[in-house]
């Protein structure tokens, strides 16, 4: 078996320590010699040859964090690695995985190329906004699901005449599967953009009345969405509202929107980390580390990953 060894880029560094201390061992040694005009070269300060060298680093803006991966992925097949993983815990660029207007770009499709082209041999992420991603590699992916501690989260709260909802209609499959699991009605939001981040008019198609209401989405950028769902379904009469998504983006006005908006609590997970300067006293953060230490283990020793999924 050859030996395991755990890096990280540095936007994800904080994250990659819980995995590694979760997994039994320590990360790795490694620098990055920036120059003045913003150029960067990442470099393994230990010998990696032969190893199975797991590279951390989600790839939240600004775009230096994908390309820091793409150059550690680089460096790691040049000091005769013997395989190279990619855990992106949040893979960015998700959202543009399809045509959906005349001469844009497919950046999600690019982005495997790019990590592919740069010699990984298997990717590890969470919550891929598109399940179809899976399918623009040509390599193995390992899809991980957030509903492995969302679920255990949201029944230590013990909440009574609990709805769950989607935000959108791309949301409906996640929303069906834990209102199925946790045996809760499911309401779903219908919303028109104006522009990219930009809601128009919204509708709830549901009963929310007297009803808690916990909104699942895959990530939060400018918030404007999961805030203005959360104030109609008060205005509708709903008893509380809270959201649990994935990847906290926030961009822009993302945290007053959320401490403004009629939202109780939002149950976040450390994929992204939130900004300290900002009020965050309505946040719950959940850690990933455990998930993809444990699911780094079984890939590691040719185990199956199936039976870790809730569903």
């Amino acid at each position: 078996m050859h030996t395991i060894k755990f890096f990280s880029g540095r936007a994800s560094r904080y994250l990659a320590e819980n995995i590694a201390k979760s997994y039994g061992t320590e990360l790795g040694s490694s620098t990055v010699l920036d120059f003045s005009d913003g150029e960067f070269q990442p470099a393994f300060n230990e010998s990696i040859r032969g190893c199975t060298v797991f590279l951390i680093q989600s790839t939240f803006p600004p775009v230096d964090n994908l390309f820091e991966l793409l150059l550690m992925i680089d460096a790691a097949k040049r000091a005769s690695a013997h395989r190279v993983v990619a855990v992106i815990p949040y893979f960015g660029w998700a959202r543009q995985d399809r045509k959906d207007r005349p001469r844009v770009s497919i950046g999600a499709k690019m982005v495997a190329n790019m990590l592919k082209a740069a010699g990984v041999e298997r990717i590890m992420t969470m919550d891929l906004h598109a399940d179809q991603i899976q399918g623009f590699f040509d390599i193995p992916v390992d899809h991980l699901y957030a509903s492995g501690i969302f679920v255990p989260y949201i029944k230590s709260l013990n909440i009574e005449d609990l709805a769950i909802a989607a935000p959108d209609m791309g949301g409906a499959k996640r929303a069906n599967a834990y209102s199925k699991y946790l045996d809760a009605p499911m309401v779903v939001c219908h919303k028109q953009r104006e522009k990219a981040n930009v809601v128009g008019s919204m509708t709830v198609i549901g009963d929310v009345k007297d009803k808690n209401v916990i909104i699942l989405d895959d990530m939060i950028d400018t918030a404007g969405t999961i805030t203005k769902a959360a104030d109609i379904m008060m205005d509708k009469g709903a008893k509380s509202v809270r959201a649990a998504v994935t990847h906290p983006i926030l961009s822009g006005p993302a945290y007053d929107r959320i401490n403004a908006s009629a939202l109780k609590e939002v149950i976040v997970t450390d994929t992204i980390p939130l900004k300290q300067s900002e009020d965050i006293s309505k946040f719950k953060v959940l850690s990933v580390a455990d998930i993809f230490a444990d699911v780094i283990n079984r890939v590691y020793n040719y185990k199956e990953i199936s039976s870790r999924f809730i569903f």
